[in-house]
């Protein structure tokens, strides 16, 4: 099978969508192809190989738990990102069903934690949804409110957005989650080796591709006494992809590594693009805090210019960016991210940094922008 390389035809095309798939890490790519000739055996198997291949899984729990504060026995490994929000989300749900029937989430939340509390609702449960402002920091006095309204299994907040880059306030949201006996997961998605994570959480989900491990690798931490039970036939004993979670374990402990060096930079150049993209389209909502936020990613609105149409048309000068939700924007469904802030839906952009990614990438996609816009638009108009 020919398989064609990303950006042919195109001189030095430019990836711009991280927070979709971050490109596999290089330590992650050192620690896969070694766990593959070491770690292919069943983990659960008592000959030497399946537990050569038992060591190399405790060992990537032994890291992550190191990078994400926790206990290496509280750590286990999912197929995928959404997979371990599902299981934090309905197996935390059924471990407390005498309590109440009650998800309470942000309005912001990935979809997977969305589509989990949905599931349970049309199963008799109920999903509160809380607002958020206009940079998509939640409410905090309406998510204490709803938290405190009785019969809630579990809150729901991310620990930053994977849309618009605002860091959410968790530390706050655990503090009345924790007087009020209630569980709280966090989805650590966007924000794992990006900046400091809280530590007050019940229940951790997040996806390794979003740090530069490979795709298929979730990572689910239950903290010792959260009441929790699996939702599904099968627990950790089926997931065998002891590869896959080596070498998510080591793109986290990489990136986490980098972060002192990594994060300043691309701080200021994200900075560089709100403030010249503001500068030079008119028409143009960019949204977020420009603040407290995920160094690396930026969402930008254009008026009278359709998102898809502007992924398109940069695609074709060698700029790879995503438009819309992460998980929906190949259905082209508006943002509920952007929908829930109340900012423009449509027309929108977001530019998320590589560790790879220069001053120079930044400058050239700043360069081509504005003339793709006012070509688009003056297509429309015509």
């Amino acid at each position: 099978m020919q398989v064609g390389r990303y950006g042919q035809g195109v001189a030095n095309p430019v990836y711009l969508d991280a927070a979709s798939a971050e490109p596999l890490h290089p330590k992650a790519r050192e620690s896969l192809l070694a766990a593959l000739d070491q770690g292919w055996a069943d983990p659960a198997a008592l000959h030497t190989s399946g537990r050569r291949a038992r060591l190399l899984l405790d060992n990537a729990r032994e890291v992550v738990a190191d990078v994400l504060g926790c206990r290496p026995d509280e750590v286990s490994f999912s197929p995928g990102g959404p997979a371990a929000v599902h299981s934090g989300v309905l197996g935390t749900a059924a471990a407390r069903s005498r309590v109440g029937g009650t998800v309470v989430h942000s309005a912001v939340e990935h979809s997977a934690v969305l589509h989990a509390a949905s599931w349970l609702a049309d199963r008799g449960g109920t999903s509160v949804s809380v607002g958020v402002d206009l940079t998509g920091r939640v409410d905090l006095p309406a998510f204490a409110d709803a938290v405190s309204a009785g019969g809630v299994a579990l809150a729901c907040l991310q620990a930053a957005n994977h849309e618009v880059a605002t860091v959410q306030p968790v530390d706050e949201v655990a503090a009345v989650c924790r007087s009020l006996d209630v569980p709280l997961l966090m989805d650590a998605s966007a924000a794992a080796g990006r900046v400091d994570l809280p530590r007050a959480w019940s229940v951790l989900a997040a996806g390794a591709r979003a740090w530069g491990g490979p795709a298929g690798v979730g990572v689910l931490v239950v903290r010792k006494g959260v009441r929790w039970r699996d939702p599904m036939p099968s627990d950790e004993r089926g997931f065998t992809d002891v590869p896959g979670a080596l070498a998510a374990a080591a793109a986290l402990q990489a990136v986490d590594a980098e972060r002192a060096e990594l994060a300043p930079r691309q701080h200021a150049l994200i900075a560089r693009i709100r403030d010249r993209v503001a500068a030079t389209v008119p028409d143009v909502e960019v949204v977020g805090d420009a603040e407290r936020r995920l160094p690396h990613l930026v969402t930008f609105s254009c008026l009278y210019v359709a998102g898809e149409a502007l992924v398109t048309e940069l695609d074709r000068q060698g700029f790879a960016v995503a438009s819309g939700s992460a998980c929906t924007a190949s259905t082209l469904e508006p943002s509920h991210v952007l929908a829930a802030m109340g900012v423009t839906t449509h027309g929108n952009v977001r530019v998320s940094l590589t560790r790879d990614t220069s001053p120079d990438d930044v400058d050239r996609f700043l360069a081509v922008l504005p003339g793709i816009v006012a070509d688009l638009r003056a297509k429309v108009e015509g």
